[in-house]
């Protein structure tokens, strides 16, 4: 009997999929050196940011288990 795929787990720490489909990460530039940036470039930075087209499908299909 041949094993089931398994969830990538480095993907799945860093990638979130929505309910609709859609993949949601944390955008980057918000871990330290944060007093030269503006407060209105840090607010931006602090929602979390949406992948589209083949990279969003290939994250997608690895965080999903295969049944």
């Amino acid at each position: 009997m041949p094993k089931p795929n398994k969830t990538h787990k480095g993907l799945s720490k860093r990638f979130k999929v929505t309910a609709t489909g859609k993949v949601k990460h944390r955008k980057a530039f918000r871990g330290h050196i944060l007093g030269k940036k503006s407060g209105n470039r840090k607010r931006h930075l602090r929602q979390d940011g949406v992948l589209t087209g083949t990279n969003a499908i290939k994250i997608a299909a690895a965080l999903s288990p295969g049944v």
